[in-house]
């Protein structure tokens, strides 16, 4: 399967694969004229590597898992995922929680956002976390 044919059925750019052929997360297996030729499996690996992209994953992350044993099979980090979803789950927290008060705020009754007993417990909420902002 050349460059172009890869390009077309990922839809990465061909600066992509060139980036990953340089990485090491993908190899190329020859050329026919100019053009780069890949295994099949190719398409495999550079959606496992856009799911692990999608999760939060660095490449650094994602390159020891794309490494095959004499099997051909992954070698998963469980720990990495596990913390990354731990990870994960915590942001999502954290964006609920967000939400929750952009919700009430919007929609707060009272007359002064200064008066509402909710929108006091925020502020000093708010307080606590800026350590992580700066």
């Amino acid at each position: 399967m050349d460059i172009a044919e890869v390009t077309k059925q990922s839809g990465l750019p061909p600066s992509t694969l060139r980036y990953y052929e340089k990485l090491g997360l993908i190899t190329s297996i020859g050329r026919s004229g100019l053009r780069r030729q890949y295994a099949p499996n190719v398409l495999e690996k550079l959606n496992l590597i856009s799911l692990g992209r999608l999760a939060g994953l660095s490449l650094d992350d994602i390159a020891p898992m794309l490494a095959t044993s004499s099997q051909d099979t992954l070698v998963i980090d469980r720990e990495l995922l596990s913390n990354k979803a731990k990870e994960i789950d915590a942001q999502i927290k954290r964006l609920k929680a967000v939400r929750d008060s952009l919700n009430h705020v919007a929609n707060c009754p009272h007359p002064s956002h200064l008066t509402c007993p909710s929108f006091q417990k925020l502020m000093k909420s708010v307080k606590r976390h800026l350590p992580d902002f700066r």
